[in-house]
């Protein structure tokens, strides 16, 4: 009786598609996106620093209370840094309640990656046309422009910049990374994607993978190998 040889699956090509960056929950518009960022402006007007435009406070009773103001000078700007890339769909811009309504009046948005002149020449998504009502807020579709650093840009203007919010809506930036290898496996095609991925999840420094989608660019094929020791045929007992 010959001993039969031993069955093993190679899974061969495989490829991942993944997110290489990820930041909160990225399908969430609702998510106010500036509350996770840094801001800082050209100047700030005594104590009205940039970060008071993203405390979440749109509007609070007294003098410009939690706004951000500039010096009265030329090309006045005020940027946020989201710490990471997105796609940017809506940005929405509060003014100041008590007075100087026609400060914002000519504001430019920026978005983009660049630092080049402060970052007020990445590309523009909206101007503030019209004079904003004291105390009113309005919002810009961006369609989904990506970048990193959000300015709020006044160019040939000089004047003092008085932002009270800005608040800013997207999704975190999602690459495929495509990944080939050739692997051999006795288990299942589940128990190898289970194990790769707890492999990748490590290689990349993630806390969370759940995103992360395995296939197959071509199905697993089965290839029998020998074992090392001589085959043998065993043969009943002659009379």
């Amino acid at each position: 009786m010959q001993q039969l040889p031993r069955k093993q699956w190679k899974l061969n090509s495989v490829f991942v598609t993944g997110v290489s960056s990820i930041q909160g929950s990225t399908e969430n518009f609702e998510e106010n996106l500036a509350l996770k960022g840094t801001a800082v402006q050209s100047t700030t007007y005594f104590h009205w620093g940039a970060a008071r435009a993203i405390d979440g406070i749109r509007y609070a009773p007294g003098e410009a209370s939690f706004c951000s103001i500039t010096l009265s000078q030329l090309n006045q700007w005020w940027r946020l840094d989201l710490l990471d890339y997105y796609y940017i769909y809506k940005v929405v811009i509060t003014n100041r309640a008590d007075c100087c309504s026609e400060r914002m009046t000519g504001v430019e948005i920026r978005i983009g990656n660049s630092l080049v002149n402060n970052g007020n020449d990445n590309p523009r998504c909206a101007v503030v046309t019209s004079r904003v009502p004291p105390g009113g807020t309005v919002s810009f579709g961006c369609g989904g422009m990506g970048g990193r650093y959000v300015n709020m840009y006044l160019p040939n203007i000089q004047t003092f910049l008085t932002l009270c919010e800005v608040e800013v809506y997207g999704t975190a930036y999602r690459k495929k990374v495509f990944l080939r290898m050739k692997l051999s496996s006795s288990g299942n095609t589940a128990a190898v994607n289970n194990t790769f991925l707890n492999q990748l999840q490590s290689a990349l420094g993630l806390g969370s993978v759940s995103d992360v989608k395995l296939s197959w660019s071509r199905p697993p094929y089965g290839a029998v190998t020998q074992d090392n020791k001589k085959t043998t045929r065993t043969c009943g007992n002659k009379r």
